[in-house]
């Protein structure tokens, strides 16, 4: 069986005459990578403010496949790479954890953080990462002990699955934000950070398959880090706050992922007083919100959003541009 790409005096010659399989052009060296998206223009500078963010040409993050197109054209693309990373804390095995493998000391410690098994300004001896093993040893001075949080496990509906250890979700009853962690936050000041959030250079933009989040302040972002799970980028930015000392007081956190109780709880954890996603939302991170006056906006794309709690926070100055 053929499939007659041309007409006419085409029939027949080159690509017009393709057996079932067979691909019109291979691909060589000199083939372009096809990526997953280009980011939209930004201004010079407008990323100057990052202080951690990913680096797409990292080898050890992705590799480049042949794959076939709807046309049966062999073409390059990049998938990232996932590895199983195994963490301690001290001598005891929380979890292991499949990951895209950068920061490993920051998602252990992270990770242990928002469980609530270190606080958010933890006393460490030390972090220790073995590639070979991939396993990270999390050391602090005193002995700990969680071996009846770790029976206790509620799997969450994060990719890659997520989980919740011990009574996580009881300590946070009776946890409120309170209303002056920082300025008020201006929706085109939003705007303008989701803007410069998308033109970050990520693995999502070079490859796709992976969630981003980022910590922000106003229009400035400071961190942007990506997982193959969601939960894992909040826990390595999560780390990093905890390592250099940022407070979350006037910071907003971003992810590309939904809104869920986990996504919530992770953030009240951290003290971080804005979740912002590009995504959709669940009922159960909505009623979380609002019950701990953190502010939740979801569906967040150039000038639209979603504010599901928390808009004493807001100026909602782009009602014009937008059309109410």
């Amino acid at each position: 069986m053929t499939r007659n790409a041309g007409t006419g005096d085409d029939q027949g010659k080159g690509a017009g005459n393709l057996t079932a399989g067979q691909n019109p052009k291979a691909s060589t060296a000199d083939t372009p990578l096809r990526k997953r998206a280009k980011p939209p223009p930004i201004e010079p500078g407008a990323l100057d403010s990052l202080i951690l963010a990913p680096d797409p040409t990292d080898a050890d993050l992705a590799r480049t496949l042949n794959v076939t197109n709807e046309r049966g054209e062999t073409e390059r693309v990049r998938a990232v790479r996932e590895r199983p990373l195994t963490i301690f804390l001290n001598d005891q095995e929380i979890v292991t954890a499949m990951t895209v493998g950068d920061h490993p000391e920051m998602l252990a410690l992270g990770y242990l953080i928002n469980q609530g098994m270190l606080p958010r300004e933890p006393k460490l001896d030390s972090i220790d990462y073995d590639a070979d093993l991939g396993v990270a040893v999390v050391r602090t001075p005193e002995q700990t002990n969680f071996e009846e949080r770790l029976k206790k496990k509620t799997l969450t509906s994060g990719c890659a699955q997520g989980t919740v250890f011990g009574d996580l979700m009881e300590q946070l009853e009776g946890v409120r934000l309170p209303d002056d962690q920082g300025p008020p936050l201006p929706l085109s000041t939003l705007a303008r950070l989701l803007r410069r959030l998308a033109s970050v250079p990520s693995l999502y933009l070079e490859a796709g398959g992976i969630h981003g989040c980022a910590l922000a302040e106003a229009d400035r972002p400071l961190i942007y880090m990506e997982d193959v799970g969601r939960h894992n980028a909040v826990d390595k930015i999560a780390g990093v706050m905890a390592e250099r000392g940022i407070v979350p007081d006037g910071k907003i956190f971003y992810t590309t992922g939904r809104l869920t109780s986990e996504m919530v709880i992770k953030t009240l954890t951290m003290g971080v007083p804005v979740l912002v996603s590009r995504s959709g939302f669940s009922a159960w991170g909505v009623e979380l919100a609002r019950e701990a006056n953190l502010t939740l906006i979801a569906r967040a794309k150039g000038r639209r959003m979603t504010v599901l709690a928390g808009e004493q926070r807001l100026v909602f100055d782009t009602t014009e541009e937008t059309g109410g």
